[in-house]
């Protein structure tokens, strides 16, 4: 693990969570989240080809504005492979409708373009077609209040993809970048594995880190991490043992000197029992023990 001798930064530190867009009282959710020590939420912004937000997403984004008037909002804009914007009018598309929602949501402090697009769940396309998205969101969305960030996650071969992003962006000779921060799902490698573990070949969890950032460094720049998803379930392994996880993974994230965020996947467990079980909250609204390591984790690196 690295830990510099002087690392004044300030990780910050939130939940995946989408409650607050449900809800006539968004701030009631952003003081419960504060309540566990969050300081930010990502909310998913859905997108299936239309060309700006409907009448209920925009109800949504409201409310997510009035929360980001209190905390950090970080909007995820993405759909599934089916819905994949490959060609040059879908990239316009799928930009203009990413616009429109930072539009309706102006005091967000960053968005993601799409979601782990090394995974065929999410991504039907190729790397350079990412690139291309990337590019041409970037133009739209990236002002000096908001962050441009991409997303891959730990297993489907980031290195490799990343490296094709990379050379596709190296080959198109364009000179503004493509995010201003890179966004990693660093999920261990199986749901019982130590967030600090390290790992041979292409999979990138978080006691990879050097890896990543060698990765990243094909880019040109000094790369800057977010970490926007990671969890531990506890229908995998102890409570216990998911409060140590957890605490152990911010703890990493805060001294590992280029990660600015760490988003625990969920704030509240799913209520399918084949869904993710990640969440600070039992279905119920009992916390466990991992609220307490999440709120009690260290935002610096401890000497």
């Amino acid at each position: 693990m690295l830990r510099p001798a002087h690392h004044p930064r300030l990780l910050v530190v939130g939940v995946d969570d989408d409650t607050l867009k449900w809800t006539p009282f968004p701030l009631t959710v952003v003081r419960r989240q504060e309540s566990l020590g969050a300081d930010a939420v990502r909310v998913w912004v859905p997108w299936h080809g239309e060309i700006a937000p409907t009448a209920v997403r925009r109800v949504e984004l409201s409310r997510a504005e009035t929360a980001a008037k209190k905390t950090t909002v970080v909007l995820a804009v993405f759909g599934f492979g089916a819905s994949t914007p490959t060609a040059e009018w879908q990239q316009r598309r799928f930009c203009g409708y990413a616009k429109h929602a930072l539009a309706l949501v102006p005091d967000a402090r960053a968005v993601v373009v799409w979601n782990e697009a090394n995974s065929p769940t999410y991504w039907d396309g190729t790397p350079a077609q990412y690139e291309s998205l990337l590019a041409r969101c970037y133009d739209v969305l990236h002002s000096r209040h908001v962050e441009v960030l991409d997303s891959t996650a730990s297993a489907h071969s980031p290195i490799r993809f990343l490296d094709a992003v990379a050379l596709a962006y190296r080959s198109s000779r364009r000179t503004r970048p493509l995010v201003d921060a890179f966004g990693h799902n660093p999920y261990p490698l199986t749901q019982t594995e130590s967030p600090v573990a390290v790992h041979t070949g292409d999979f990138l969890g978080e006691g990879d880190y050097a890896r990543l950032v060698t990765t990243l460094q094909a880019f040109g720049r000094t790369p800057s991490i977010w970490y926007l998803e990671d969890g531990f379930q506890t229908t995998k392994v102890s409570p216990a043992r998911q409060a140590q996880d957890v605490s152990a993974a911010i703890d990493m994230a805060a001294c590992q000197p280029l990660v600015h965020a760490f988003f625990n996947f969920e704030l509240v467990d799913e209520k399918r029992a084949i869904g993710w079980h990640s969440g600070l909250i039992w279905r119920g609204g009992k916390v466990k023990p991992a609220a307490t390591a999440f709120a009690r984790a260290p935002r610096r690196c401890r000497p």
